[in-house]
């Protein structure tokens, strides 16, 4: 068994924008392994925007913690192999996926729940895809999208869908959903490379880059006769527009507000929230951990989306663990497209 492990710690909370050297690499001593324990070699970690919810001093309220300083970073998605187990159920040479990310080697508690479930350790039925789709479509990531649509949103037939950061890890599974189940479906994203990847490669039926122009112009443009649903990855100025883009009876799912997570002051909310009382609006917040019990389904529909080559799924892979760190920035930078991933 290794006696040493690598893992990324945060070593100051950002105030504004996430820089490398808020973050070092150590090497920490493994702890013998326990009864009820499995050490995995991880050879992916995820990296998410809603880590940098969890970079800030205080988490918001009902959210995973805030990550300690000078600490490892636990409550991050890893899939890897086991190395050695002392937990019924697993065995050496077993894919795996927990939420003891960020770090080469890690001792998991074989019952402890990490990321509200979604990280408690599990095997993975490789026959669906290799342990990396794991950390995209066939786990958390797809399932976020998954029920952010047929359980926030309620999907009805001949909805018209807009979806921000649709060129991002949860967006462009999300609008492939929409998109497969017969809507017309809008994207946004913020390059001219990436509207061209919803457009050419999702098949998306519209899509625009919302440096272009005022949001809400530019969504008027593409859906002038409205929208029935907007799965909100972004907050700000694109949910004030979906406010007053979206017709009578009209849903907003609320994964994410990544506009927001590098802001130092608290910002005001939309000056238009009447409309959600004019039109009838239901704007529903969710979380894909409240809904495990629809992983299964969304594994099998997704995966089998995936088998047949219906899903289109792109990854951005960062090799080595010392640059997660880098990978977190230009992520938030919006300089990646699909899932995030660091190879360890």
């Amino acid at each position: 068994m290794p006696h040493t492990a690598r893992q990324v710690q945060l070593t100051r909370h950002p105030e504004g924008e996430v820089s490398p050297s808020h973050f070092r690499i150590v090497e920490v001593e493994l702890p013998e392994l326990g009864d009820g324990e499995v050490l995995v070699r991880n050879l992916f970690t995820s990296v998410d925007p809603a880590l940098r919810l969890q970079l800030r001093r205080q988490a918001p309220g009902g959210y995973f913690n805030a990550f300690p300083l000078n600490a490892p970073m636990d409550g991050i998605m890893s899939v890897g192999e086991v190395v050695e187990s002392r937990a019924e159920g697993f065995a050496r040479g077993d894919a795996v996926s927990h939420g003891w990310g960020w770090r080469d080697l890690a001792v998991v508690p074989a019952c402890v729940m990490s990321v509200g479930g979604v990280g408690t350790l599990a095997k993975l039925d490789t026959s669906l895809g290799p342990a990396e789709m794991f950390l995209g479509p066939l786990g958390n990531m797809g399932l976020t999208a998954y029920v952010g649509l047929v359980h926030a949103a309620e999907l009805r037939d001949g909805d018209v869908v807009w979806v921000s950061a649709a060129a991002g890890a949860v967006g462009s599974i999300a609008a492939q959903i929409a998109k497969l189940g017969g809507h017309r479906v809008i994207g946004s994203a913020g390059s001219a490379d990436k509207v061209a990847f919803l457009l050419d490669e999702l098949g998306l039926d519209a899509a625009f880059d919302y440096h272009g122009g005022p949001v809400l112009d530019q969504l008027r443009a593409v859906a002038r006769d409205g929208i029935d649903v907007y799965f909100d990855n972004v907050g700000g100025d694109h949910l004030q527009a979906a406010l007053a883009m979206l017709r009578r009876w009209g849903r907003i799912a609320m994964c994410g507000a990544i506009s927001e997570y590098e802001l130092t002051e608290p910002q005001p909310g939309p000056t238009n929230l009447f409309q959600a009382v004019a039109n009838d609006l239901t704007v529903r917040g969710f979380r894909a951990s409240s809904h495990l019990d629809l992983l299964p389904e969304s594994s099998r529909v997704l995966g089998g989306w995936l088998a047949s080559g219906r899903l289109r799924y792109r990854q951005t892979i960062i090799d080595g663990l010392e640059h997660a760190p880098d990978a977190l920035v230009a992520m938030l930078a919006g300089e990646t497209v699909g899932k995030t991933l660091v190879r360890i």
